[in-house]
């Protein structure tokens, strides 16, 4: 190496380091303790929402949770106060997100039972899996008011203390198809897009007051999730691909190591969260090259199942399973959908 490209690649590394050190100590500056700390997570009663509050617990932060379903919601609130050992540090509460008088009452009876909240995971979400020409305008509005409306409730409601307070997290998970298109995901895809854009833009406008917005787009994730998903055209087979993709080893991440990275984002402050490893990198390539990223989606949805007769009916994930579902694929979702209080009591 010649001494003009040697110190070129000195100059180069040592600002690498640079940069990272003043990351990482931007990191520290922000990072908030759980201990102590009131976590609202929304959609908590299951699936990743249940692991986030099992590991806020575990960090000694007051969780309340909330969520539609009831009997799940008594179900993991029974299991989080004995997780605690201290029932009072945990809170549940029936709520719809899209609802926004509901939601400010839950900020409101959270604060009355555990003090005001400190971090808000807006964890609560629905998705809808099928041929976008079975897809009708109420999917396109339903997605959007519980995927994006529901986290702006919630936002609304703690942003005024936080701000008052000078102190706060906010992490909206949205998806990795709200970076990238992802075929037979349409409406899902959409009210994604439109959270995360909601998400980076509420975190331009509250750094001054020392809140920190995070947005986390993850891929999929082991959680058993898939039954309760919608699912439209060719049911049993849309079934099948989704729930072999979401356990498949390569494509899909452990939802408990997804809540620990999560956490630690939000602890310090992160701008974005992108995981696992094939998100960001198809994230990055959607950024860099659009128009070869969209292609690259156009080939994969001609290889996913085509509309069927009937299609437009919805059915849950549980209805569609049938035979045409892989057994080794059936077997990981039940085993994750019992570990993350997907199954009926």
């Amino acid at each position: 190496m010649r001494d003009g490209q040697r110190r070129w690649a000195t100059i180069a590394v040592a600002a690498a380091a640079g940069w990272w050190a003043a990351r990482q100590a931007r990191r520290q500056a922000r990072r908030l303790e759980f201990d102590g700390a009131v976590a609202l997570v929304t959609g908590g009663s299951r699936g990743l929402g249940l692991a986030l509050a099992r590991q806020l617990l575990d960090a000694g932060a007051r969780v309340a949770i909330c969520a539609r379903d009831g009997a799940a919601l008594d179900r993991a609130r029974a299991e989080l106060e004995a997780r605690a050992g201290d029932p009072a540090r945990v809170y549940a509460a029936v709520c719809d997100v899209t609802d926004p008088a509901a939601v400010c009452q839950l900020v409101t009876d959270v604060g009355a039972r555990l003090g005001p909240v400190d971090v808000l995971v807006n964890n609560a979400g629905i998705i809808q899996v099928g041929p976008t020409e079975q897809m009708r305008l109420a999917d396109y509005d339903e997605a959007m008011r519980i995927n994006y409306y529901g986290p702006l409730h919630a936002a609304l409601a703690v942003i005024p203390g936080m701000r008052e307070r000078r102190r706060g997290r906010i992490v909206n998970v949205a998806s990795i198809a709200g970076k990238t298109p992802v075929p037979h995901l349409v409406p899902y895809g959409a009210s994604k897009y439109a959270l995360v854009g909601l998400s980076e833009n509420l975190r331009a406008v509250l750094a001054r007051d020392d809140v920190w917005v995070t947005t986390v787009c993850p891929g999929e994730m082991r959680t058993g999730s898939p039954r309760h998903a919608t699912f439209k055209g060719d049911h049993e087979a849309e079934y099948a691909w989704f729930t072999a993709t979401d356990h498949a080893p390569v494509a899909s991440m452990d939802a408990d190591r997804a809540a620990a990275l999560i956490l630690d984002a939000c602890r310090h402050g992160d701008a974005e969260l992108v995981m696992p490893g094939w998100a960001w990198l198809q994230a990055r390539l959607h950024g860099l090259a659009p128009a070869l990223s969209t292609a690259l989606t156009a080939l994969a949805d001609r290889a996913l199942p085509a509309p069927a007769p009937g299609g437009e009916a919805p059915r849950r994930g549980a209805q569609a399973d049938s035979a045409r579902t892989p057994e080794w694929a059936r077997a990981a979702e039940l085993r994750m959908a019992g570990r993350y209080n997907q199954l009926p009591g």
